[in-house]
């Protein structure tokens, strides 16, 4: 496994943006993105640019009433990758059944902003990928 990062305010800034998209406050959260930020979904959708980002995040959380995201698990795999394992649940607009989602999102930072968030709706797979990614950039 690589070695830990040295920098621990990733962890802090990570959790963060999931405190702050709880609230409704997409300013906050995205605050550390980069204006270049690439988000690529499980699905094979890729956002690219902080403005397809935030259109997603705001699209996303716009139609799901009751919308709550549950962090479970953050881990620093060091050399700037960090794992954010997570449950999200809600409605869809005007329906009366839920749903719920457990998956990963894998954060790549650099230069003090996350440039890359991968999503996964295998935590395993994102554990490998995160551990791949880390060892490629240390």
């Amino acid at each position: 496994m690589p070695e830990e990062s040295t920098t621990p305010g990733l962890i802090e800034r990570t959790r963060f943006t999931y405190e702050a998209v709880t609230r409704g406050d997409l300013d906050a959260a995205m605050s550390d993105f980069a204006p270049n930020v690439v988000w690529e979904i499980a699905s094979g959708i890729r956002f690219e640019g902080f403005a397809a980002a935030r259109g997603f995040l705001e699209d996303w959380i716009a139609n799901l009433d009751d919308w709550r995201i549950e962090l479970e698990e953050l881990h620093d795999f060091g050399n700037g990758v960090i794992l954010a394992v997570y449950r999200q649940t809600g409605r869809p607009g005007g329906s009366t059944f839920s749903v719920q989602e457990h998956a990963a999102n894998m954060y790549e930072w650099a230069e003090g902003a996350i440039v890359l968030i991968r999503h996964y709706t295998d935590i395993a797979e994102a554990r490998t990928a995160a551990e791949r990614l880390a060892e490629e950039r240390g």
